[in-house]
């Protein structure tokens, strides 16, 4: 304990380690408010594109670089029936419902795209809604009529009759200033669809959901399925947390408690010991584990096995055992012999604790390799199809093309995270390699 203690007292004298656990704090913490707030099971639905994501844009930057930038980009708006003025007028076996849906637009942008949601409560006979779009300056335009099943999206903008007569998409048509010579500009204002909907049931009702979006939203973006990308790169620390953290504590103990064994029987024991380290030396861990991948399972559990599986029997043990063999030979283990310990308590109990400071740099600096190969593999396209980690938001940017496209902030972010993990484990691993290793020791 006392020579542990001296050591956490000469590590807090390097800056670096201090900035290592700082950013390792912060992962931490982060992992650990990740979980408590957007459980396991809610966050694999809204990966999976929950009812949240409609009212999502798709491929929209973070809000931060718009304000950066200062250009004042749309953001989402939301306007739900339930908080309009409803007027109604009842007649014999129905209801005839005027609901106007009013937002304001002051944006320097147009938006990303127009949807509206409808749900109706009807029994037999289905609702006629006939819809009209008023702007600030007090043009009006018919955007038509239908009949609604229970639940309906009406997208406005890739409605191709109205794009004609507007001679704009409709999303820009819509929010453009009457027409002139030049590119249409933005009409900022107060806007107002209206919904005129006739029931024909007295108990029947028609809720709607204007949905204006936005091309900006929340910290991260959003990608090409309308997914907060948030949600993966915060789900994605712990994920990668616990795969590096258990993939290195696997391989290392189960590594370190052979070549333990193998120091203190000897023979034949260790002989077959140091051949299989050997024959496991030569196999290539990545191309191994992208067969796994495609020929049986893409879980994380099972590339997780499979990882710990190929580092037991790893060039560490050959490392292990030279460090071993003098404290084999050392008078308090021929003294332990002495006194009738027996081989499991003098493997467990004083030669492998011997050791441990010394390794407690490698096995510190292990964790960031296996978050990186974890990442990698779900790059490739063998990550686990459940889960948002840092790996697949960066094969689904891989796999839309979002450099090309311009959507530097869907690979950049998860990019950073991996640098910033590696970083901070890394600088940790470096002082404690300063401390704890004698030859590397300067104070």
């Amino acid at each position: 304990m006392r020579p542990m203690l001296e050591g956490l007292r000469r590590l807090s004298q390097y800056p670096s380690a201090l900035v290592g656990l700082l950013i390792i704090f912060a992962l931490v913490g982060t992992a650990v408010f990740t979980v408590v707030t957007i459980p396991y099971g809610q966050a694999l639905e809204l990966w999976r594109g929950g009812e949240p994501w409609r009212m999502h844009p798709v491929n929209a930057r973070p809000a931060w670089v718009d304000r950066i930038a200062g250009s004042n980009l749309p953001r989402t708006i939301i306007v739900s029936s339930r908080d309009a003025a409803i007027d109604e007028e009842p007649f014999v076996g129905g209801n005839q419902i005027r609901i106007p849906l009013e937002f304001d637009f002051d944006y320097a942008g147009f938006p990303s795209e127009l949807n509206l949601f409808l749900t109706s409560t009807h029994v037999e006979r289905e609702p006629f809604v006939r819809l009209s779009w008023e702007t600030p300056d007090g043009r009006e335009w018919i955007l038509g009529g239908r009949r609604l099943a229970r639940e309906e999206r009406v997208s406005i903008s890739q409605d191709w009759g109205l794009e004609r007569r507007l001679g704009n998409v409709p999303h820009v048509g819509l929010f453009a200033e009457p027409p002139d010579d030049g590119p249409p500009q933005v009409l900022n204002g107060r806007y107002r669809l209206v919904l005129e909907v006739i029931v024909f049931e007295e108990d029947a009702r028609v809720d709607a959901d204007l949905v204006v979006y936005g091309r900006v939203h929340g910290l991260a973006g959003t990608d090409h399925q309308r997914r907060d990308l948030m949600v993966a790169l915060l789900w994605g620390i712990p994920v990668a947390l616990a795969f590096g953290l258990l993939a290195a504590v696997g391989t290392t103990v189960t590594t370190l408690v052979i070549a333990a064994a193998g120091v203190w029987y000897g023979g034949w024991v260790d002989a077959v010991i140091q051949r299989l380290t050997e024959v496991n030396i030569i196999l290539p861990m990545l191309p191994i584990l992208v067969m796994v991948g495609t020929l049986y399972s893409t879980s994380i559990w099972v590339m997780l096995g499979v990882v710990i599986a190929l580092g037991i029997f790893s060039a560490g043990i050959k490392m292990y055992r030279a460090m071993l063999l003098p404290i084999r030979e050392s008078p308090y283990i021929e003294a332990a012999k002495a006194y009738g310990a027996g081989n499991a308590r003098i493997i467990l109990r004083y030669m492998i604790p011997r050791i441990l400071p010394v390794l407690i740099p490698t096995f510190v600096t292990l964790i960031p390799s296996f978050v990186f190969l974890e990442a990698s593999l779900a790059l490739l396209g063998l990550g686990d199809p459940v889960l948002p980690t840092w790996g697949k938001v960066m094969n689904d940017a891989q796999t839309q093309s979002a450099l090309y496209h311009g959507f530097y902030y869907w690979v950049l972010s998860p990019a950073a995270l991996l640098m910033l993990t590696g970083l901070g484990f890394a600088m940790l691993g470096f002082a404690l390699d300063r401390v704890f290793n004698p030859r590397l020791r300067t104070m």
